[in-house]
């Protein structure tokens, strides 16, 4: 039996099956999270009428979920097929986008650390914004309804906020059931109740202010992420760190491949 050995360098099998294993898990994810906007919308009416798309003026956390899945899709669709392809095109592509999207986030970070003022304010506006919009869209009640029950707050600096809502507002122009109360996620849950109590809210800023500690959440949820983020700091540095660590290693192994695909076709 006879062996033939190639003096020609060939194009890294280990490197290349790795880039591919990489991408294929981020480019089912981009799948995932597309089909979920999708769904999102269909469940809402939009794909049936799409001029619906214009008619909310707050925050649509479906659109964060299509264009995180879109990026994730096409760049899990340039890494496989460039690997598997060996099309440098693709991999220079790849390793280019993740290297931009590196140098944004660390960009941002440092921003919101510099601007601290600026952020909050922008926070600040950014809910009140959809703080009126809190009715017109299930998706950013719910968002809205998570992160007061989570961080144990009401409205963006205090429970008074709710009074740009026109459901909560205590104008005696319209008579919303309501009126001058708050969402039942400002409540104060009772751990001893099995259900949501969804009413709890009700005419609970019609009462002195000093009565609403028994009932509500008196502390924004500004003040309240402020708060949050001085006690979790390590655990969103390790976060921040394992996605920088997850994207210089698809680009190394981009890099590497474009390598070895240029070597192979310079020899020949």
């Amino acid at each position: 039996m006879y062996y033939y050995r190639y003096d020609n360098p060939e194009v890294s099998c280990c490197y290349k099956y790795l880039m591919f294993s990489y991408n294929i898990i981020f480019w089912l994810a981009g799948v995932a999270f597309i089909a979920a906007g999708f769904w999102a919308w269909s469940e809402k009416g939009i794909l049936s009428d799409l001029t619906k798309i214009n008619q909310l003026n707050g925050f649509d956390p479906v659109w964060l979920v299509l264009a995180v899945g879109t990026v994730m899709f096409i760049l899990g669709f340039a890494g496989c097929v460039g690997a598997l392809r060996e099309n440098i095109c693709l991999l220079k592509f790849f390793s280019g986008v993740i290297g931009f999207i590196f140098f944004l986030e660390l960009t941002v970070a440092i921003l919101a650390v510099v601007f601290q003022s600026q952020v909050r304010g922008w926070l600040n506006k950014f809910f009140l914004t959809n703080i009126t919009e809190y009715r017109k869209d299930i998706d950013l009640q719910n968002l809205i309804d998570s992160l007061q029950r989570m961080n144990h707050c009401c409205g963006a600096q205090d429970p008074d906020d709710w009074e740009l809502n026109n459901y909560f507002s205590c104008n005696n122009t319209h008579r919303s059931r309501e009126r001058c109360g708050v969402p039942f996620s400002c409540c104060i849950s009772d751990p001893a109740e099995s259900v949501v109590n969804t009413q709890c809210g009700y005419d609970v800023r019609s009462k002195p202010q000093k009565k609403w500690v028994d009932h509500i959440y008196i502390k924004g949820c500004i003040a309240a992420l402020e708060d949050w983020l001085p006690r979790n700091l390590y655990t969103v540095a390790i976060v921040f760190i394992v996605i920088s660590l997850l994207q210089m290693v698809g680009i190394y192994l981009a890099r590497v491949l474009i390598a070895d695909i240029e070597k192979a076709k310079f020899s020949y």
